[in-house]
């Protein structure tokens, strides 16, 4: 692992130079100049210069005069903003080849993509001492103190405080760079990671998928399996099954390395068997050779480029501590007990029940997906596809449709053109994703799959909605806020919460059910917590696959593989197994975020609960200005937000009420 450059400076250089300026400029300064002096020191290197540069720079640049402290603090604004906002663009750019249905990928597009400009952004900032003057006159706040006193900080203040924070971590561009070329490799691993269900064969020796049938792992391989539960069928459930243990292969890296994204290989899932499909073809024993250890392999090369930045966080040393105290800014355990309070409630317990009666049938490890309590469980695919298709036959016709999509959903006519405006509409490559905009000037990016002929299918519809509820907040968190800083929301659950109320409604904007007049109630509650109950599962195997990686940090791939693999089984079996009436499923591991987006699902299950407490908010006034009062609001803290948004913290209590009420009305 890479060592920080540490000053070495001992604490009587410290106390001496704070001394010399609380001399100069009174003792009312003792606690900012203490601070301040301390905050620069500890992420002060030797090539920074030597204890007599240290000190001179901070007398020289500690501010006292509250009009320049103020003129300062807007400089860096204004400046951060065209910064941080220009390079995101080029970034965009970069990854647009990879990110985007455009044609074949060059090999020069991978290597543009390992591209990242923005990496020696801060080095620069710290190297030209910028961020150093920040540190001296602009205080740092633990996340502790910002959810005890931030309740009380005026907007500027807050704005000041986030500022602080981006300087907070010092890391090198190059470390930076090596991370990113990681991630890079590792999203193109999942975004080419397809399956062709159409090539599958079951133990009949059928094809039951439909030529043509090709799908993202696990996005997609998931939503086909939720489709069948629309008109429950022998047909429906064997297909069900084939996915199961086409998933199960995937995740135990059991799959035949030959067949990911091959149309020219048959597969059986159940036995692993292939052949081509050319009869005439020779039987070739080397294609049911499993693919090595690679979904793990860049698990871990993340990890270890993680590691690398751990020595430059002396606040939080490790990327579990980031992506918990710094990224979501609520600590690992609150989320883990909020978890909990859903995994282990009585009513998931009930729905449980209340889905096998529906079914007939004992649950199966796949029912985590059951869509029954959906309102499109009441559609098959097809017909959900026959409404969607003429309506967004194009990239360009859904661009066309933004505005009255969004004047659908409840903003003003005025309002929905403004956002339209500040969106564009991508072809993707993968599932389908959201890129906000960084400087006010750019426009957020919304990416679906359209295919080139056929037009939009209802997948593709439905993550654009989802796509679309993160859009509508990034636009008016960055264009609404009253300073920079504060753009964005406190964290990824926030944003996912507008996603998950965007997506609820998209039937209703098919016209396949009334306008929703209230938060969800009734089999649209228990569908809420049906899902949060599974992704809550999910997150728990993320977070402690990942306790795991800091435990054993020489792990191989296949350590880690037989690591997953044993923490999936140890969740599900605590918390599944009583609820499905099976024990040992390792299927919570399918998730491919945890590969390549480490830490990120425990924000799907926390944004499912936020969506539920701030519906009742959002229908019970204005839709759209409820959004945008809320969205407004900025990057606080989740509670603080929160309590602006709904008036209390974060609860699944909502959630479980909502559930109680509907299981006991049968």
């Amino acid at each position: 692992m890479a060592q920080a450059l540490a000053s070495g400076f001992d604490e009587g250089v410290i106390h001496q130079v704070a001394g010399r300026l609380i001399a100069r400029y009174g003792e009312a300064e003792t606690d900012r100049i203490g601070r301040g002096v301390r905050q620069v020191a500890e992420r002060w290197w030797s090539e920074d210069g030597d204890a007599e540069a240290f000190a001179a720079f901070c007398e020289e640049h500690f501010l006292v005069d509250p009009a320049e402290i103020a003129a300062t603090f807007a400089r860096v604004q204004t400046i951060l903003e065209q910064v941080d906002g220009h390079l995101y663009e080029v970034r965009r750019e970069l990854t647009a080849p990879i990110d985007l249905d455009l044609g074949p990928i060059r090999p020069i597009d991978h290597l543009f993509a390992e591209l990242d400009l923005a990496a020696h952004v801060d080095a620069d900032l710290f190297r030209t001492k910028v961020a150093f003057l920040v540190l001296l006159n602009f205080p740092l706040y633990t996340l502790d103190e910002q959810i005890e006193q931030g309740g009380a900080w005026e907007r500027e203040t807050w704005a000041r405080a986030r500022m602080a924070d981006r300087f907070a971590q010092r890391v090198p561009a190059g470390v930076l760079q090596q991370a990113t070329k990681v991630l890079v490799a590792t999203e193109r691993y999942v975004g080419s990671y397809n399956i062709r269900l159409d090539r599958l064969v079951d133990e009949a020796g059928k094809r039951p998928f439909p030529e043509g049938l090709r799908l993202i792992s696990h996005w997609g391989l998931r939503d086909e399996l939720a489709s069948y539960y629309a008109e429950p069928s022998p047909e429906g459930l064997a297909k069900q099954r084939l996915i199961l243990r086409v998933m199960e292969r995937i995740v135990r890296q059991e799959i035949p390395a030959a067949v990911i994204d091959n149309p020219d290989l048959l597969w059986n899932p159940v036995t692993s068997e292939v052949r081509s499909v050319d009869p005439g073809a020779e039987a070739d024993a080397g294609l049911a050779t499993r693919e090595d250890d690679r979904r793990y392999a860049h698990l871990l090369e993340i990890f270890r480029a993680m590691r690398e930045i751990d020595p430059y966080c002396p606040a939080e040393p490790t990327y579990i501590r980031r992506r918990f105290e710094r990224d979501r800014q609520m600590p690992e355990p609150e989320v883990e007990a909020l978890l909990f309070s859903v995994l282990d409630s009585p009513e998931v317990r009930q729905a449980g029940e209340l889905i096998a009666r529906r079914l007939g049938r004992p649950l199966e490890p796949f029912d985590l997906w059951y869509a029954g309590f959906k309102a499109r469980g009441s559609y098959t695919e097809d017909q959900l596809d026959a409404l969607v298709r003429p309506r967004w036959p194009s990239i360009e016709a859904f661009q066309e449709g933004l505005p009255g999509l969004l004047k659908s959903l409840g903003f003003s006519a005025q309002r929905a053109a403004w956002l339209a405006e500040r969106i564009v509409v991508d072809p993707a490559r993968g599932a389908g994703h959201a890129m906000q905009a960084l400087r006010r000037e750019d426009k957020a990016h919304l990416r679906t799959r359209i295919p080139a002929e056929g037009g939009m299918d209802y997948k593709g519809y439905n993550v654009a909605m989802h796509e679309l509820g993160h859009n509508v907040e990034q636009v008016f968190s960055l264009n609404g806020v009253d300073h920079w800083w504060l753009s964005g929301v406190p964290n990824t659950a926030c944003t996912e919460a507008f996603a998950f109320v965007f997506q609820a409604r998209d039937l209703e904007l098919l016209g396949l059910r009334g306008k929703a007049n209230g938060a969800p109630r009734g089999d649209s509650a228990l569908a809420t917590l049906w899902n949060t109950y599974e992704i809550a599962g999910v997150s728990l195997v993320d977070m402690r696959v990942w306790r795991w990686l800091y435990a054993h940090p020489e792990a191989t791939p296949a350590d880690l593989r037989e690591a997953v693999l044993a923490i999936a089984r140890e969740v599900w079996n605590r918390h599944f197994a009583p609820v499905f009436g099976l024990r040992d499923s390792d299927l919570l591991a399918i998730y491919s975020h945890m590969i390549a987006y480490g830490l990120y699902l425990p924000d799907y299950a926390i944004g499912h609960v936020i969506a539920f407490q701030i519906a009742d908010r959002l229908f019970s006034g204005d839709f759209g200005e409820e959004v945008e009062r809320i969205t407004s609001q900025g990057r606080l803290t989740p509670d603080a937000w929160m309590r602006g948004a709904v008036g209390g913290p974060i609860s699944a209590e909502a959630l479980l009420s909502a559930s109680r009420a509907a299981l006991a009305a049968g």
